[in-house]
């Protein structure tokens, strides 16, 4: 199960723990408590589906389901050997245990981790999980379990499968082996095939609330201010991974300086505005290039959906709700708005697959900005 030492692990946030080093899971207590009522009652289905916006906490979910069908004895469908009192009251469980010290390790025989692999030259990790990796998986429960206990399948993510890989899991999902739980991991599970979602039983997964986010982030070793967190929630639409991403990158600081640059239209200021495109652009500065795309999007999504709401949402910078009245005082402007944001995103997609000129590409992005403001703002 163990991949090469020498490649990032595909499944895991880089400066952050591996979801199978966290032990908690933070203001997902409908999604542990379907699970578990499920397990007590038992009608513990055979394959599983977290959804819901990425960083929420899935794949901490999936391993801490794991540890816990590998560490509970099963109650089997008659409410446990000693009545309800016995059945346990949590999905919480020793992090001590050998199991769970094995988990860690990735040395647990009843645990199979289904992710990308490196590629053929292995100096790479692979774009897709292929079907030689679900053949691997299929291997793996030909084999009898070390003790003739449960075991279990953990996929993350589902949606990065290839077409081939996808339909090798669906054979296993319509004959399950004995014995077997998988748990896979869907940012997207509208774009997977609707034969393997109707062999899944759904625990939908919510964008955190600020205060789970706050716990969320601590628990990943990030560092934000208490005052900063309404502002993290807001960029971060609730997942704690994108938040250790902005955290990691100034996102805040970066989203701040575009309210101050937009708040110059429909006169953009242009000095401003090249100072930007060039320092993102630099040679070096993909990470920093690729956020200003995304914090530019979001921007513009924020602005429409508060034209079109007439509902401002809470300021993720100084500044910024004053900005959005000004910039869309009335409904009519919303789908505008959206249509920019649209196109732009669009625009940065396929300039970034032709190698267009970052600096280039992020001005001629922030001119279109400016001259849909000036276009509203005359007519």
């Amino acid at each position: 199960m163990a991949d090469d030492p020498d490649l990032p692990e595909p499944d895991r946030t880089e400066g952050a723990p591996h979801p199978r080093e966290t032990a908690a899971v933070f203001g997902q207590q409908a999604a542990e408590a379907g699970f578990l009522d499920a397990w007590n009652h038992g009608r513990l289905h055979h394959a599983w589906m977290l959804t819901g916006p990425k960083g929420v906490g899935k794949a901490t979910l999936a391993w801490k389901i794991a540890r816990f069908l590998l560490t509970t004895p099963d109650p089997g469908t008659d409410g446990g050997l000693f009545g309800t009192s016995d059945l346990p009251a949590s999905l919480d469980t020793d992090p001590e245990s050998p199991v769970a010290r094995r988990m860690r390790a990735l040395a647990e025989p009843r645990l199979f981790l289904l992710r990308r692999a490196p590629n053929d030259k292995r100096n790479a990790i692979s774009q897709v999980i292929t079907v030689d990796e679900v053949r691997r998986m299929k291997s793996f429960f030909a084999l009898s379990a070390a003790d003739g206990g449960r075991r279990v399948a953990i996929v993350d993510s589902v949606d990065e499968m290839n077409p081939n890989a996808a339909n090798a899991l669906l054979k296993l999902l319509e004959e399950p082996p004995p014995g077997t739980t998988f748990l896979m991991v869907s940012h997207q599970p509208a774009r997977l095939l609707p034969t393997i979602r109707s062999r899944c039983r759904e625990l939908r997964l919510t964008p955190l609330a600020p205060d789970a986010l706050s716990d969320a982030l601590t628990q990943a070793g990030g560092v934000a201010q208490p005052h900063e967190i309404a502002a993290l929630s807001e960029l971060a639409g609730g997942s704690a991974g994108e938040a250790f991403r902005l955290t990691n990158l100034e996102g805040l600081e970066t989203y701040a300086a575009l309210v101050t640059l937009f708040s110059t239209l429909p006169r953009l200021d242009r000095p401003r505005a090249l100072a930007l495109s060039e320092a993102a652009g630099a040679r070096g500065q993909s990470d920093r290039f690729d956020l200003v795309l995304t914090q530019i999007e979001l921007f513009l999504s924020r602005l429409a959906r508060a034209a079109a709401k007439r509902e401002t949402p809470p300021e993720a910078a100084p500044g910024e709700a004053a900005l959005f009245a000004r910039l869309a005082p009335g409904t009519a402007a919303a789908r505008p708005w959206a249509e920019l944001a649209q196109s732009l995103t669009l625009r940065a997609r396929r300039g970034k697959s032709v190698n267009l000129d970052p600096a280039a590409l992020l001005m001629d992005i922030l001119l279109r900005i400016d001259a849909m403001a000036g276009s509203l703002a005359s007519g």
